[in-house]
């Protein structure tokens, strides 16, 4: 494994313009946020905890002079970096599994010489002896559903998830009683000779429950209790944090955001945290940004459980004010959807879209933390669908997290030598829109058809809408108490990332859109060769997301990567010769060259094709043809196999993020930043002082 490329996440300048009560509150809230640090390393793998401390342990144990402690424990420097190379490796990730990818890395440093290292005192000995083996364990080799080669742990044990028929009507129990599944995991053992499932839900307050589950005959037999109290030292951090952060709001909003969250957490309640994000969206262009909970299912096999995520942010205004420009303006864009009727405004788009845009909050924000298994360049919150639908949704960008991908050079050996230095020049410039436009309008258009509550629709049940895919009457939609995730379970959040990431390349090569970002026929880079590059990436990205599939298991361990995958082979096929892809496996090369003349001719099409299906299996709850369509695409053959080979060959060298911290000095707030270091991470996190 290479040595990271460590990058340090400044945010200096934006903190510095705070005033001093913002200050205390980004303090707070930050506090808060690095508190779910163990729900994370908890939800990652039963070793995480351990190997966080023994690094902190560590730390401590030599005050950061890691060269006297090698001294000490007669270890040679290029072992001493190996270790400080996978702690700051886990540490970013927060775990020890690749944030982007599920993947398990494991030290490279010998065991021996990390037993020398932590034989400097008694208790950081005892800890690497309880993790030792895991740490070094391989397989399991990445995240998912238990087994030989993998493991997961928001279900536990003995073959927690062999009965696809008791999970369904486990969550059928759940829906019934309005027991979110976000913040809950799921564990199964023998009492008295009956099979027995907890669902173990996230709470301060302890309590069980037996839960009456009659109803469904897969369960007759079984004995189910939600089990409140999962995670509970933990959330009673956060939560003592909050309190204090809610003498510091800005406004009534926040007061209530903080409150709802709390009451949240303390009784493990999602329906009180959904009207917190309720209240959030009301929050217009706050002078600090937060999110804290139970945020991202990419890591449930099922794809409905979440993981703990805690974000502050401070807007930078210029970069805020272009984006809240291009959302202003956005409506006009949606109507170019390949799913949209016609007309903008007050006349309707048709059966899957909203007649009105209503443009989000949208801000450029220099993130203070991010603590999360991964760092995304960009979000769109929250992840509950009728709640973008009806009320609405923010948009945020992390521009100290985008300049990573300025610098980089990530899949450059994919692309024809004659052609590098144009790709590395303009990449940055198209991927930024990218991600605005997979943010504001890939997750922040679509209409679904829903039964509200029963025999109360959205839509005319008796003479349903036509599908443009088949031109019949859609003959599927949400059933009352359906959720995308519920339907689309493990499909659910690749599906969607996909759909974002077409929404977002079909919609680059609009002039007023990139005159908004300042890209014209004057301008220094050319709308042309921005939208090149655009399609350019699409095969390059397509091509590197293979690096994040498990031959061994078959699985996909990152839904961007499934996602872009599976638009490339869509392209591959669908768009005419537009794509070549040139492979020879002697040399281990492997490049991807798009026909520049024939791109929107041949390219846009081919996407809006993709697209529109998506969008429509989305819209109608069609799991059973969008699991067809989308997995036959997604699956990879032989030839694709080889393909692999050359791209985890030359993978590129993995990244990690440096965070600053923040401290109180009287009734100050000081914000300390560190060195972009592998030791810089590691200190970052020990002055966390996380207990």
């Amino acid at each position: 494994m290479s040595s990271p490329v460590v990058f340090q996440l400044c945010v200096a300048s934006a903190f510095d313009g705070l005033a001093k009560h913002e200050r205390l509150y980004a303090h707070w809230m930050a506090k808060a946020a690095w508190r779910g640090t163990r729900i994370i390393l908890r939800q990652v793998s039963p070793e995480a905890n351990g190997v966080f401390d023994l690094i902190i342990s560590l730390y401590r144990s030599c005050q950061g002079d890691w060269e006297q402690l090698a001294t000490d424990a007669d270890v040679g420097l290029e072992e001493l970096h190996k270790f400080l190379n996978y702690a700051a490796l886990f540490l970013s990730n927060i775990g020890n599994y690749f944030g982007s990818g599920d993947q398990k890395f494991v030290p490279e440093i010998s065991k021996e010489a990390l037993i020398r290292l932590a034989s400097s005192n008694s208790q950081t000995k005892e800890l690497l002896n309880h993790i030792l083996k895991d740490m070094y364990q391989q397989p399991p080799a990445s995240l998912g559903p238990p087994g030989p080669f993998t493991q997961t742990a928001y279900y536990f044990g003995d073959n927690c998830l062999e009965s696809p028929e008791v999970l369904s009507s486990i969550s059928k129990l759940m829906e019934d009683l309005s027991i979110h599944p976000e913040n809950t995991r799921l564990q199964r053992y023998k009492e008295s000779g009956t099979d027995c499932y907890d669902i173990l839900q996230a709470s301060v307050d302890e309590s069980t429950e037996v839960l009456n589950s009659t109803t469904y005959r897969s369960l007759e037999d079984k004995h189910i209790r939600l089990v409140r109290g999962d995670h509970r030292e933990e959330l009673e951090q956060v939560c003592r944090c909050l309190r204090r952060a809610s003498r510091y709001t800005s406004n009534p909003a926040q007061q209530q955001v903080l409150h709802q969250t709390m009451d949240s957490f303390l009784l493990g309640d999602l329906e009180l945290y959904r009207e917190a994000q309720k209240t959030w969206i009301t929050d217009k262009a706050p002078t600090v940004e937060t999110v804290l909970g139970f945020v991202e299912p990419y890591r449930d096999p099922l794809g409905v459980r979440a993981e703990f995520e805690g974000i502050v942010g401070i807007p930078e205004p210029s970069e805020t004010e272009l984006l809240n420009k291009l959302a202003n303006v956005a409506d006009i864009f949606v109507a170019k959807l390949p799913w949209v009727n016609e007309g903008t405004g007050s006349i309707r788009k048709g059966p899957f879209e909203k007649d009105i845009f209503d443009p989000p909050d949208f801000s450029s924000v220099q993130s203070l933390a991010y603590c999360s298994s991964n760092i995304f360049p960009g979000i769109n919150l929250p992840n509950y669908n009728d709640i973008r639908q009806d009320i609405g949704y923010k948009n945020i960008i992390f521009s100290n997290r985008m300049l990573a991908e300025r610098i980089r050079a990530r899949g450059l050996q994919l692309v024809a030598e004659n052609e590098q230095e144009r790709y590395q020049n303009h990449r940055f410039h198209s991927y930024y829109i990218w991600v605005v436009l997979h943010e504001i309008l890939g997750h922040g258009t679509g209409r679904f058809l829903v039964e509200v509550f029963k025999d109360n629709y959205n839509f005319d049940p008796m003479n349903p809408p036509l599908s443009p895919l088949t031109g019949n009457p859609v003959d599927s939609w949400y059933r009352a108490g359906q959720t995308w995730t519920g339907v689309f379970g493990d499909l659910a959040t690749t599906v969607d990332e996909c759909r974002a990431e077409l929404v977002g390349a079909y919609l680059i090569d609009e002039p007023d859109i990139l005159a908004v970002f300042g890209y014209t026929e004057d301008s220094v880079v050319k709308p042309k060769d921005l939208i090149y590059n655009m399609y350019l990436q699409l095969g390059v990205d397509g091509l590197r997301g293979l690096a994040n599939y498990d031959p061994s298991t078959r699985k996909w361990g990152q839904a961007h990567s499934r996602a872009h995958y599976a638009i490339f082979r869509h392209l591959l096929r669908d768009s005419d010769g537009l794509y070549t892809v040139h492979f020879d496996p002697h040399t281990h090369r492997l490049t991807v060259q798009v026909d520049r003349m024939n791109i929107l001719r041949k390219g846009k099409p081919s996407l809006g094709r993709m697209l529109l299906m998506l969008h429509v299996y989305r819209c109608t709850a069609d799991v059973s043809r969008c699991r067809a369509f989308y997995e036959e695409l997604s699956q990879v053959d032989e030839e694709a196999l080889q393909w692999r080979d050359v791209v985890v060959y030359h993978k590129d060298p993995p990244l990690a993020f440096c965070h600053a911290n923040t401290f109180l000095s009287g009734d100050e707030v000081q914000l300390k930043e560190y060195e972009p270091t592998t030791r810089g991470v590691v200190q970052s996190w020990a002055e966390r002082e996380l207990v």
